[in-house]
């Protein structure tokens, strides 16, 4: 009895909505840092004279040994380690960023800015640098069990496309931002469904099943607020599973065929009920045949019976006259 539902509706950073002031979404608290770009300059001319100065230091390094006088061996040795240490202390300050990716900067435990650009980079050689991947992921909940606005057992999992907006606020707003996306998109998708029925009584009451397009929107609206504060972006959200729990399924399943029965007799009521006035309307206005109130009712009677009869009708004919 699952129910997939390809009509959900795609929501992507949704903003202030309708959808968004009947959300009951919870208030997280003010982000205390947010990202902004660390001061870097292109690891192309770093690279180079971090070779030069280990190049440099190496060559003193050996021309000390040519030298006899003692103290000016000292020395070279002495400047030459000291121009490699330095010049390969420099060179740790050489980051490579891949697209998709960057880097949090940190000095000494104070945000320094993140490095956005992509390709070879330098900054300072002290600094702490975080890779935090920018690039668009898919988390999918396992499939929840949870009872709905009217208490029955349901079945649901949800699908949620997202990416990491504000590396500073997913660093050090939140513990782990994995984990956190995973939690509150749970707890998002199991508070929806307990606020809404799988299937609506009222016709103009909201269901998960009838009303995907809107719960979904719903449903985005709500994550985008859980998971605002540790920078995330929600990019898509969509119900993947949809059903009644297995213990309820098959009585479930007997109530939906009955309403469709009961709704496909409606119809043919309907249906008949115009062509019975229709046929009433067409002798009378030929002038056919005249019938008296009785006979029209009898009439009534026997055309409700043959088109509304779930078997073919046994015709009765008359060899007498109309009144007997």
């Amino acid at each position: 009895m699952s129910v997939h539902d390809p009509s959900a509706h795609d929501t992507s950073a949704p903003g202030p909505s309708a959808a968004a002031e009947a959300v009951d979404a919870p208030e997280m608290p003010a982000p205390r840092v947010t990202e902004f770009p660390a001061h870097s300059v292109g690891g192309g001319l770093a690279l180079l004279l971090g070779l030069a100065g280990l190049l440099a230091g190496a060559g003193m390094i050996v021309a000390a040994t040519a030298v006899t006088a003692t103290g000016l061996k000292a020395a070279l040795i002495v400047v030459g380690v000291l121009v490699a240490l330095a010049a390969f202390l420099a060179m740790c300050g050489l980051n490579t960023v891949a697209p998709g990716e960057a880097r949090v900067v940190q000095l000494f435990g104070r945000y320094r800015g993140t490095i956005r650009e992509d390709g070879l980079r330098w900054v300072n050689p002290f600094t702490s640098r975080e890779k935090i991947s920018t690039r668009v992921r898919n988390h999918e909940t396992a499939v929840l069990k949870v009872n709905d606005a009217y208490g029955n057992p349901i079945e649901l999992a949800a699908v949620v496309v997202w990416n990491v907006r504000d590396t500073a606020q997913a660093s050090f707003e939140v513990d782990d931002f994995l984990e956190f996306v995973a939690t509150q998109t749970e707890a998002a998708v199991r508070h929806i469904a307990i606020e809404y029925p799988y299937d609506a009584h009222d016709e103009n009451g909201l269901s998960l099943r009838g009303n995907a397009e809107e719960i979904t929107e719903k449903l985005a609206v709500e994550l985008h607020a859980r998971v605002e504060a540790a920078g995330v972006r929600i990019i898509e959200s969509r119900f993947t599973h949809l059903a009644y729990a297995p213990e309820i399924a098959s009585a479930m399943l007997q109530r939906q065929q009955a309403g469709a029965v009961v709704a496909a007799r409606r119809e043919i009521v309907d249906g008949a009920v115009g062509m019975v006035e229709a046929a009433l309307g067409r002798i009378a206005e030929q002038g056919i045949v005249e019938l008296d109130e009785e006979r029209k009712a009898a009439m009534v009677s026997n055309l409700m019976v043959v088109l509304c009869g779930d078997r073919a009708p046994q015709p009765v004919l008359n060899t007498g006259t109309l009144y007997q």
